[in-house]
């Protein structure tokens, strides 16, 4: 059960995070469709007839964008005076370092170890009694284990990606007994493969297969100069890091505001015209709590991951290292699965497709999704739980 004092909870969630900004894209976005439809020629009160005592109408349009700014806020306060509230128990864990604990969802059958992010909270693939893929697949035969990788405290402050990789996440592996598929999920797929390829290496067969769900690659593929444009950034927040040892959440939530400006904006007009009994606005307060509930970078990693696989694009150039080794996916002999949501803004599908299509032994599946609906939606378990646990069993 979550009982940290800054989880999200009815009359306290501060999400969409941050606040000011998306209200001020959302402003920005108004502002220019209504300058656009605007007619001076009659809206200027000096060529009103003398007459006339009221305003003329607004100009065709205006209206439309009054609504939608209305249903924004609209959907902004029915997100945060919903009752839903997050009661779910974590299972036990079997083993603990710091910050980061391996839990165990029991089942029998193949060992899975779920990788998720380091930016955001691990139970995105938890979210919800009727939303858990985890609690799902330990009733299908599997086996499944996730690594949550905690708050960055002191320790992880200083840490790396070759420190979480070659460190913390390869003596959570050897935590599991017998034989291990490893699936990442987001970073966490970076992360997997990186570890999959060093185990590879050192002749260690306790991997029997890699699952990559939404994993980026190619970080210039889409949209290059906005990739580059995140790794600018990182200049301008050397003070923040140098002062907290992390990059804060609110400045990740506003790098991916960058990516998707008007993302946010969208989803809660929407939200405001839900049915709020349904299932499906119960799933989405879920899941914003959990974008809200999320977790800082450690300073080390945010310029590694910003600078090196936005900026310079090093993975997909094959200049991503890992304790001195390129991560390399032509080199990987294991079965891979490869998730790649079609309707995913945060990964492009072109990202992920040219991570897939560097796996030598790879089995790609494209759901109708978006990055978290793949995992969490109302449809993730005919999208992804199905198709991933028949992929497993055919191991």
């Amino acid at each position: 059960m979550i009982t940290r004092p800054e989880a999200p909870a009815p009359l306290s969630r501060r999400g969409p995070r941050p606040l000011l900004l998306h209200l001020s894209l959302a402003w920005m976005k108004s502002c220019s469709l209504s300058a656009a439809s605007l007619n001076w020629s009659s809206a200027w009160p000096s060529s009103w007839p003398e007459n006339k005592t009221e305003p003329p109408p607004l100009p065709q349009g205006f209206d439309e964008i009054l609504r939608a700014d209305r249903a924004l806020i609209a959907g902004i306060a029915a997100y945060r005076t919903a009752p839903y509230i997050r009661d779910m128990r974590d299972p036990p864990a079997i083993w603990e370092e710091s910050e980061s604990r391996l839990l165990d969802y029991g089942g029998t059958g193949p060992s899975v170890l779920f990788v998720p992010s380091l930016i955001n909270r691990a139970y995105i693939l938890d979210l919800m009694e009727d939303a858990s893929m985890l609690r799902w697949l330990s009733q299908q035969g599997l086996h499944p284990y996730m690594l949550d990788w905690g708050w960055p405290g002191e320790i992880e402050r200083q840490f790396s990606l070759t420190d979480y990789i070659a460190g913390r996440l390869e003596r959570a592996l050897a935590a599991i007994p017998g034989p291990v598929v490893l699936a990442g999920y987001c970073m966490g797929g970076l992360l997997s493969l990186a570890v999959a390829l060093r185990a590879q290496a050192t002749g260690a067969g306790k991997l029997t297969g890699l699952a990559l769900l939404a994993t980026p690659w190619d970080f210039h593929a889409a949209d290059p100069e906005g990739a580059k444009r995140i790794g600018e950034t990182v200049p301008a927040m050397e003070a923040m890091m140098q002062f907290s040892g992390t990059l804060s959440i609110d400045a990740l939530n506003t790098l991916f505001a960058m990516i998707d400006p008007h993302g946010v904006g969208d989803k809660y007009r929407d939200f405001a015209a839900q049915d709020k009994t349904q299932a499906r606005a119960r799933r989405f307060v879920a899941m914003e709590d959990w974008l809200a509930d999320g977790v800082p970078l450690a300073a080390p990693v945010a310029r590694e991951a910003l600078s090196g696989w936005y900026g310079n694009n090093t993975p997909s150039r094959n200049q991503w290292r890992v304790a001195g080794q390129v991560v390399d996916p032509a080199r990987l002999n294991l079965p891979a699965f490869c998730a790649i949501p079609a309707r995913d803004r945060l990964v492009p599908a072109v990202s992920a497709h040219a991570l897939a299509s560097r796996l030598p032994r790879a089995t790609i599946i494209e759901p109708a999704a978006g990055h978290i609906g793949m995992v969490a939606g109302t449809r993730a378990q005919s999208a992804l739980w199905h198709p991933f646990a028949d992929w497993v069993h055919s191991l």
